[in-house]
């Protein structure tokens, strides 16, 4: 913990203060990596790519992990090997073999083409359209739901059953009850995913650069990317640390509102006892 995180996570910091190139001794040039950032045009595009990105995975991701947790509490048969199998895209989301199959897949050529193709719709550019590019990786995020499922699952197996008996001997729908006995039950367990998946998301790096790089009109060149290119292909690791360290308050700063805001809408069961 000390030599992995802590002692790297104050050394970004010191080294955000100079110019430093990891070849000659860092230089102490106070703010101006931060004044210089946020004059960055780059920069700020980078921000607004990251902000965008994390805006329309978290969601998406969310309800559809929920959605899936939801059908796999049913008792079915086989029900095990479907958990692994929806599990697995998580364990495989970030990797290279994985890309190439999505670039694959999204291509003007690739089966997502082919297959609207059968309906009568015209081909996509997915990779040559600003909002083609960005929908690509945001599909890869959501996709790999399988973290976040089983977080929902293990929470939808303490809500108590005999909550929905009453319910329904009080003559409530299934998709009545969901809204009006489970997501407020579970409401702790949306607010966690709701939190680790927006810091991860503000963070993402290995699918935006392994499957559209920077995109048209730098479309998917999110700030972690960002933050790589200056670090370790221009040797500006002092500039790459501030950039980093901007990043970190900007989360921060969203996890605090999430926090200030969770009375509003999180349910514990120890409330009103």
């Amino acid at each position: 913990m000390l030599v992995l995180t802590l002692y790297p996570f104050v050394n970004a910091l010191v080294i955000s203060f100079t110019d430093y190139n990891l070849v000659r001794e860092p230089n102490f040039i106070g703010f101006e990596n931060y004044v210089t950032l946020f004059k960055d045009a780059d920069f700020l595009s980078t921000l607004t790519a990251t902000v965008k990105y994390t805006i329309f995975t978290v969601p998406f991701q969310l309800a559809f992990a929920l959605f899936i947790a939801y059908i796999l509490n049913f008792k079915l048969k086989g029900i095990n090997f479907y958990r692994t199998a929806y599990y697995i895209p998580s364990l495989l989301g970030g990797n290279v073999a994985v890309a190439v199959l999505w670039r694959f897949l999204f291509q003007q050529e690739g089966f997502i083409n082919r297959f609207i193709g059968l309906f009568g719709a015209a081909p996509i550019p997915w990779f040559s359209s600003v909002n083609g590019a960005m929908a690509v990786i945001v599909f890869l995020k959501v996709w790999q739901f399988g973290s976040s499922m089983l977080i929902f699952l293990a929470a939808l197996k303490d809500v108590p059953q005999e909550l929905y008996e009453a319910a329904s001997v009080d003559g409530s729908t299934r998709f009545y009850s969901f809204f009006r006995i489970t997501i407020p039950l579970i409401t702790p367990t949306i607010f966690f995913n709701l939190v680790m998946q927006m810091v991860n998301a503000f963070q993402e790096f290995n699918g935006p650069y392994l499957v559209t790089g920077r995109g048209p009109l730098n479309a998917t060149y999110l700030t972690s990317m960002y933050i790589y290119d200056n670090a370790f292909k221009y040797f500006n690791m002092g500039y790459a640390s501030a950039a980093s360290w901007v990043l970190f308050i900007i989360i921060m700063a969203v996890t605090a509102v999430l926090f200030a805001t969770q009375n509003r809408w999180v349910f514990y069961s120890d409330e009103g006892n």
